[in-house]
């Protein structure tokens, strides 16, 4: 297995850690009789050889020994060695540089792959089985050994990996792709049983789904309910170790399920736009007698919600219905993806109540490490809006413990939240201006009380601006919130004038202007840092200032030269800000229309600030109008496509289409 090994110079290879020396030690660790040891080189190799993904010079050089270990009978758990050259291999696909090195190492070894799809280990044999499509250049012999295998497997896991992997290999060579067509075909039927007829279906709906039965959805949540009945109440026990590695947390962190979860999920993805079977398979899964099958629903129902615009409510009332069960994995589940919907919870919000209502100590959530938060069930019903969740909230606030970011959940609360202003304040003034984590306690106080415009507040904001200390962490966004904070309030912060023109010439100028303006309306005090944060191209305020001076509207007349030319800068946001203003102090919307067109093609998070923009131009922003109907008319959300995920898309995406209804309206007036 080792042949070579102590001959290659891995002192003068690299990894994502530095000197890949230490190479040899993992891959002989990989064939340890330890099961732990393996786990924690595997892991290692994962960490450093194979760091996110990353090919290195010692990561070339370990595919050969790692053919040599995957094909050794007496190697223990070599399904994961397969895995990790499937990864290395980069999953077959065309690459360029290391990555297309590595593809192309893994290819010239993948006759190994074929001989391991008939091992006497299960786990390999699983592995092989998507590796032989991806990497062997036969199509016609591939799917007659996918064929033979199907044939003669009896283990369950391999033949859902051999159903996977036909449909692989259906994506990779449709030339060849009637007669694997009609193999998922004949799977996702009797006699098979319901966990492999699931995999078929859900590998038909992504490369045939004119082969689909028509009842799809009433066949699958049967077939899903068959399998639930079919498995083992009884758990074995992990023939893993409990090691503290990646590759160990990550075990502890999959569903109870993986397999159900990994079936739906493929399924759900394959079926794409077609919204009404999606949402109709959700709630059947909602509805099953098992919890486990519930519970992967309820997982499976974050992405449906983050992707896509439609009705909701009932999958949504019955994510709420969860809430009830005794099981903690359920509940935790629950809460998990309402607390992210915000107003589209609001048909959980009985069950949140009942949920806030009878367990008080799910009020806060007290971490190992770090500040108390307020508890998922509290913050999902006050980020629906229910009012109830106020009370609630006053108790948090007179306990001893109140957690920082419970100010966060008060702008989506407004007004009905007005009865915990004094607590608030109470909160702020008691906060110690020289405390380490002053920014972490203080700006949510300060958002709450903006939000709630509470007007007694003023001098506790003045007292933070004025005696603040230098060289304090984050202590320029500090600032920028006490500013706000007083621009919110208006005249009532008449007593803040003297510390806001303190502020002009700091960090915080564009804060401390856009205040400065609310406040006493003195446009010659502020115009002149808002005309000169514009003209600096390399500012990072610079779009800030743009914002202010259209809201400054006529009496910034004095910048449009500067903000004509900020149209054309190269960043998007700033673009979009100086269109806006430009149309906003001069009243002419021509020049904007293109600026706008572009931006909101170009970078979806724009488009709430342009559909804002266009509001504010009523009848005048006509030429854009066929924007917001596209939005409307598009059941996708528009930061589904944006890479990644973060909390608040589906409040931003919400926010949107209100802001596109609400632009309409305007220019029908």
């Amino acid at each position: 297995m080792f042949t070579g090994i102590d001959e290659v110079d891995w002192a003068s290879m690299r990894h994502a850690y530095g000197s890949a020396e230490d190479v040899p030690g993992l891959l002989r660790g990989l064939a340890s009789a330890d099961a732990a040891e393996r786990e924690i080189a595997l892991d290692g190799m994962y960490g450093a050889v194979h760091h996110q993904g990353d090919v290195y010079d010692s990561t070339l050089a370990c595919v050969p020994f790692l053919f040599a270990l995957a094909a050794r009978e007496e190697v223990r758990d070599r399904g994961g060695i397969v895995e990790l050259l499937v990864s290395i291999g980069g999953d077959g696909e065309p690459s360029e540089g290391a990555y297309g090195v590595a593809r192309t190492a893994v290819r010239s070894g993948a006759e190994v792959f074929a001989r391991l799809t008939g091992d006497v280990d299960a786990g390999v044999r699983r592995a092989a089985a998507g590796a032989v499509v991806r990497f062997v250049d036969q199509p016609a012999r591939v799917l007659n050994l996918l064929r033979e295998r199907i044939t003669v497997e009896r283990d369950d896991r391999v033949l859902l990996a051999l159903t996977e992997g036909l449909g692989t290999f259906v994506r990779r060579h449709p030339g060849h792709a009637r007669a694997a067509v009609d193999l998922l075909a004949a799977q996702s039927a009797p006699p098979y049983g319901p966990g492999l007829r699931l995999a078929a279906l859900g590998q038909l709906a992504g490369c045939a789904p004119d082969r689909l039965p028509a009842d799809l959805v009433p066949t699958v949540v049967a077939l899903l309910r068959d399998r639930s009945d079919r498995r083992s109440a009884a758990r074995c026990a992990p023939d893993r170790p409990d090691t503290e590695t990646l590759v160990g947390r990550l075990r502890r962190l999959r569903p109870s399920d993986e397999e159900g979860s990994q079936l739906l999920r493929t399924l759900h993805t394959a079926l794409g736009e077609r919204l009404d079977d999606r949402i109709a398979l959700l709630n059947g899964q909602l509805t099953s007698p098992d919890p486990t099958d519930r519970c992967n629903a309820v997982w499976m129902s974050a992405g449906l919600f983050r992707e896509w615009r439609a009705d909701h409510a009932t999958a949504v009332a019955l994510i709420g219905a969860q809430l009830h069960a005794e099981e903690d994995r359920l509940r935790d589940a629950a809460t998990s993806v309402l607390v992210d919907l915000f107003d589209l919870a609001v048909p959980a919000a009985d069950d949140l109540h009942c949920l806030v209502a009878a367990r008080p100590e799910l009020w806060v959530r007290h971490w190992e490490h770090g500040a108390p938060t307020l508890g998922g069930p509290l913050k999902a019903l006050a980020r629906s809006g229910d009012a109830r969740a106020v009370p609630v909230l006053g108790e948090v606030l007179a306990g001893t413990v109140a957690p920082d970011d419970l100010g966060q959940v008060i702008p989506h609360l407004g007004r009905v939240a007005a009865p915990l202003a004094p607590a608030l304040r109470e909160r702020l003034a008691g906060v110690p201006l020289d405390a380490p984590d002053l920014h972490e306690r203080m700006v949510p106080l300060l958002l709450a009380l903006r939000v709630l415009d509470d007007r007694e507040c003023a001098p506790l904001v003045v007292r933070l601006l004025r005696d603040i200390p230098e060289g304090l962490r984050l202590r320029d966004s500090l600032v920028a919130a006490g500013a706000r904070t007083l621009g919110a309030l208006g005249e009532a912060a008449g007593e803040g004038i003297p510390v806001l023109c303190g502020l002009l010439e700091g960090e915080s100028a564009i804060a401390a202007a856009d205040a400065l303006w609310s406040v006493s309306g003195d446009v010659d005090a502020v115009l002149p840092v808002l005309v000169q944060e514009v003209a600096d191209e390399r500012s990072r305020q610079r779009r800030s200032a743009a914002e202010v001076l259209g809201r400054l509207g006529r009496a910034a007349t004095p910048a449009l030269t500067g903000l004509r030319r900020m149209t054309a800068a190269e960043c998007v946001w700033q673009r979009t800000a100086a269109a806006c203003a430009v149309w906003r102090i001069s009243g002419e919307p021509e020049p904007a229309y293109p600026v706008l067109r572009r931006a909101w093609a170009e970078n979806a998070r724009t488009r709430r600030t342009i559909a804002e923009c266009v509001t504010a131009m009523g009848p005048a922003g006509a030429p854009l109008h066929d924007l917001l109907r596209d939005e409307l008319a598009a059941p996708r959300r528009h930061l589904a496509t944006s890479g990644g995920h973060g909390s608040h898309d589906v409040l931003e995406d919400e926010q949107l289409l209100r802001a596109c209804g609400e632009a309409l309206a305007s220019g029908a007036e």
